[in-house]
């Protein structure tokens, strides 16, 4: 004789798995993921002065520190770069780009002011690196 479930056992069945699946599966994933990858942005303009509208570039990269990406070709050349400008106190994203595979960026920002700005590039936090931020520059906008 075979013995068949009954319905109730079987959504019992259904709903402890169900729980067993949600509950498991952040653990694992939280016990895979390890510590983030620490980096260091270093950014440089190339010019001080510029006229109002005038673009301006700013070079820079990233460099793998230590953790999880083990190098920019883990990233896939998509780590996120803002270039932020300090506003009564608090940094503002006024420019977004990213880095290619080997951790490099170049990007143009122009401003449509004159003013003098304290400006730096940001490396917000991702799945594989903890935040970062390079030292601050000046730039003069005439």
């Amino acid at each position: 004789m075979v013995r068949t479930s009954s319905p109730r056992r079987l959504r019992l069945l259904t709903a402890l798995l169900a729980c067993l699946v949600v509950f498991a599966a952040p653990a694992t994933a939280a016990a895979s993921a390890g510590p983030k990858g620490q980096l260091k942005v270093h950014a440089t303009v190339d010019k001080s002065v510029v006229k109002v509208n005038e673009k301006v570039k700013i070079k820079g990269g990233l460099d793998v520190l230590s953790g999880k990406g083990g190098g920019h070709d883990a990233a896939g050349g998509l780590e996120p770069v803002l270039v932020q400008s300090l506003q009564a106190g608090v940094w503002v994203n006024v420019s977004a780009g990213w880095c290619r595979p080997n951790g490099g960026f170049n990007l143009s920002v122009s401003f449509d002011l004159a003013a003098s700005l304290s400006l730096r590039v940001f490396h917000p936090e991702t799945d594989l690196y903890a935040s970062a931020y390079s030292g601050v520059f000046s730039l003069v906008v005439t």
